[in-house]
């Protein structure tokens, strides 16, 4: 696809844009009853602003011309904040994380497949070089202390000397048995056909009978062949049957690889040739135009200053360098509009004067039953439903203006190969040239206007301005004085220090090159029918996987995203063992480019004893990931951090270390820190569920796969281990058998079966169902009952128990009253006790 394309694709996704942003306060302002038609309005702006991000973020990825992708990455960061800020108000609507659109997308005329929520390769692609930088860094701590990491993958058990010789003799001697096998095979058969040869000779066959039976064989295997092709070509054209080279990469993909490369080299080297013009452009303009800006500003301050004089009978004060100097008097502004401002200001003070004496005088006192109505009303007010105010929406509009001001009919014939526009460059340095040398004048004219008071006023000084000086400087000082810094307990280490040290101790840790793509699943088409049944439906892989992006990966991969979008710190996996919680935790950090810290109680115990030891450790893990940010803080079988009751077995390693401390680092989580604190969870029944909501804000339940899932699953993972699939192997029927079985067991079942002798054997005999189903059966599936209890568990957490009240008609105040009035009642028995 050429520039001209993606310009094109540009401009159109930039009208849908204006048009979405034109429509949307007009429906949102409006107060709200009804939260059937609340939902389908706030699911229908977050499908159409997916559609927009995702022609954004191609347009971005594509595009070469370095001043457009500035407003386009402006835009794009907008339209992230305002998906997140959508999704947020869903959540709080339906009080559930899972939402399905399927008769919204119906209306649309859009496929699920559009619903999903692309990852920007800008996260990865702007700081490439950092992540290879910070990896080989680790590479060589891991090689240095000691620690391979491939020795950690795959352990390799040592052995005696005399059992490897047992075991070769073992392997040798059944070569020798099959060989032997073979050769007395082939005897046998050699004295069997003698035997034929010797009865069969005595009759003498009929040479044309002989014909005919080779014929009638022939003609029936030919048969059979052919039918068998047009069977296969019946169902290509129904759409039963991929074509051939179906699977294959076609040449035309591979030419838009090499064209997309070739796009990144120039996109490369025109952002290169943008900042040196930035530099350049900027000295130019400094000496041709510099003494000429310089002589403009020094004559309109001049001109202010008479005219002031001339208007007050006095000489202005200068506005001082922390209020913004000349710059906030002649910000956009002539000099007639200057004079007409001191006019207006004086009249308003007069009219401001004259209304404080009126207001004093007539201040009639409310009533009781005036108050009493105040109240019902905003009561009334407060039942009907109203959007929060948006902080993306005034980015996104912007950007939408300076499309139109500069883009959206701007005529570039000349520029066919996109580089940079020099005269947008000039615009914006003659601004910042502008306010370098307005600082310069400010000093000068400061001195001028003294000067002048001087010879014409004699020191006419107002002495309460310089008392309203000093009172400003005591509120710096109350103020500094408030914001004092937490103490630094490594001050006199570097971070180079503190990483080797977290990375010889294990803390810190590798992740795993994993995409989230890699995260196979299948969209749940059942879920709108389900809810209008009033059964809640188990939430699907793909509906995890846009959950994970959308808390987990936007947020740690665009610091503006972050700042902005409703905060989540911490996120909780909650699934059976198998489901891909550990996959996805280190998805987020191969996408993001995250450092990864494992503060699991195994992994941290006995480490940094004591409770100064304990503050140390954290201290030096989010110093570490503040700094090399972003960040992702592990905690694996995280229920073990909030036990109810400690095993036995446990209580040496000391699991609950983290439950105190964890709440005091999610306060002092910043919106600047993009540091996500993920744990993962097989069992969270056995933990405090009070302690562990309060940590995790989010919580992410993450199902075994169901049949659709299961289908695609065994498709991908045979094709991406060496299988072949064939008319013989019936993955549907393997889908439907392996009910309950996650995608760990799939993988396993399939690596086991597909070893290098089967792969090479597949020409000759291909996979069959039943060798999977037979690798399959040792193994122990998820049953309902188990998948009952996660239900249950999750029924229980604050959203669980918002969503089965709101399903069984009550409210969330009934709720809490409920839960008040039973703490209620468990002191009372205490104190009884």
């Amino acid at each position: 696809m050429s520039n001209t394309m993606y310009n094109k694709m540009w401009h159109q996704t930039q009208e849908a844009l204006g048009a979405l942003l034109d429509k949307e306060p007009q429906k949102m302002i409006e107060p709200q009853r009804n939260q059937v038609f609340i939902f389908q309005t706030l699911a229908t702006f977050y499908i159409k602003y997916v559609q927009i991000f995702r022609n954004l973020e191609n347009v971005y990825d594509q595009i070469v011309h370095p001043q457009k992708r500035i407003l386009i990455r402006k835009v794009l960061d907008g339209v992230m904040g305002r998906i997140l800020e959508l999704k947020n108000e869903m959540v709080e609507l339906e009080l559930t994380e899972f939402h399905y659109f399927d008769d919204i997308l119906q209306d649309l005329k859009l496929a699920p497949q559009q619903l999903d929520i692309p990852i920007p390769k800008y996260f990865l692609k702007e700081k490439l070089e950092v992540i290879k930088g910070r990896e080989k860094i680790l590479a060589q701590i891991l090689a240095d202390s000691g620690i391979d990491t491939s020795e950690m993958k795959f352990p390799v058990k040592s052995m005696p000397f005399d059992q490897a010789v047992k075991l070769i003799q073992i392997a040798e001697r059944a070569r020798q048995g099959r060989l032997r096998a073979l050769f007395m095979k082939q005897i046998y058969l050699q004295e069997y056909r003698a035997k034929q040869s010797k009865t069969l000779g005595k009759k003498v066959t009929d040479t044309w009978a002989a014909a005919l039976c080779i014929q009638k064989v022939w003609r029936r295997f030919h048969q059979c062949k052919k039918t068998e092709k047009l069977r296969e070509e019946e169902m290509i054209f129904l759409g039963m049957n991929p074509p051939p080279l179906f699977n294959e990469v076609s040449a035309t993909v591979i030419q838009a690889e090499k064209v997309d490369r070739l796009r990144n080299e120039v996109q490369m080297k025109h952002e290169e040739d943008y900042r040196e013009a930035l530099v350049t452009i900027k000295n130019d303009l400094k000496l041709i135009e510099g003494l000429d800006i310089k002589e403009n500003l020094q004559d309109q301050i001049r001109h202010w200053f008479i005219e002031c004089r001339n208007l007050t009978g006095t000489f202005p004060d200068y506005p001082d360098i922390e209020e913004g100097g000349s710059a906030i008097i002649f910000s956009n502004k002539t000099i007639q509009q200057v004079i007409e401002d001191i006019i207006a200001n004086q009249e308003e003070e007069e009219k401001n004067e004259k209304k404080k004496k009126k207001k004093k005088e007539k201040q009639p006192k409310k009533t009781k039953r005036q108050k009493k109505g105040t109240k019902e009303k905003n009561k009334e007010e407060d039942e009907k439903w109203k959007m929060s105010p948006s902080l993306f929406l005034p980015a996104m509009k912007e950007g939408c203006n300076a499309y139109k001001e500069i883009w959206m009919n701007k005529d570039e014939s000349w520029n066919f190969s996109q580089d940079f526009d020099p005269e947008l460059i000039k615009e914006e340095k003659r601004k910042e040239l502008e306010s370098e040398i307005r600082v310069q004048v400010d000093e000068l004219m400061r001195q001028e206007l003294k000067n002048l008071k001087l010879a014409v006023d004699r020191e006419r000084e107002h002495p309460a301005k310089v008392g309203k000086k000093k009172k400003k400087g005591k509120k710096g000082k109350k103020k500094e004085k408030k914001t004092k810094k937490d103490k630094d307990l490594t001050a006199d280490r570097t971070i180079e220090s503190l990483y080797k040290e977290l990375v010889e101790e294990g803390l810190l840790i590798q992740a795993l090159k994993v995409n989230l793509s890699d995260y196979i699943g299948e969209y749940s088409y059942l879920g709108t029918t389900l809810r209008q049944v009033s059964i809640e439906p188990m939430p699907s892989l793909l509906d995890v996987r846009q959950l994970i992006t959308l808390y987990g990966i936007w947020p740690l991969g665009s610091a503006a995203v972050h700042e902005k979008a409703p905060l989540v710190k911490s996120l909780l996996l909650a699934g059976p063992s198998g489901v891909g919680k550990k996959m996805l935790v280190h998805a987020i950090c191969t996408e993001t480019g995250a450092n990864l810290f494992n503060l699991s109680s195994s992994n941290i115990a006995g480490k940094y004893p004591g409770k100064n030891g304990l503050q140390m450790m954290l201290h030096a893990v989010f110093k570490v990931a503040r700094q090399l940010q972003p960040s992702v803080v592990w905690i694996e079988d995280t229920e073990k951090t909030f036990y109810k009751k400690v095993p036995n077995a446990e209580k040496t390693n000391e699991p609950k270390r983290l439950k105190r401390h964890l709440p005091q680092i999610l306060k002092l989580l910043k919106p600047d820190d993009r540091i996500l604190i993920v744990g993962t969870t097989r069992r969270p029944f056995d933990a405090e569920l009070q302690s562990f909501c309060r940590v995790y804000q989010k919580i992410i339940l993450v199902p075994r796969p169901d049949y659709a899932s299961r289908y695609v699953l065994w498709k991908q993972i045979i094709e991406r281990n060496g299988g072949v699939l064939t008319s013989a192997l019936n993955v549907s029927c393997l889908a439907k058998v392996t009910d309950g079985f996650t995608q760990g067991h799939i993988v396993k079942v399939v690596k086991a079966v597909l070893t290098d002798q089967r792969i090479r054997r597949q020409i000759h005999k291909p996979l069959t169902a039943v060798e999977f189903i037979t690798a399959i059966t040792s193994m122990d599936p998820v049953y309902k009952e188990e998948e009952e209890s996660f239900k249950n568990w999750y029924a229980k957490t604050p959203l669980g128990k918002k969503r089965a009240l709101a399903i069984t008609g009550g409210s969330t105040e009934k709720a809490k009253d409920k839960g008040k009035r039973k703490e209620k009642k468990e002191k009372k028995a205490k104190k009884k006790k």
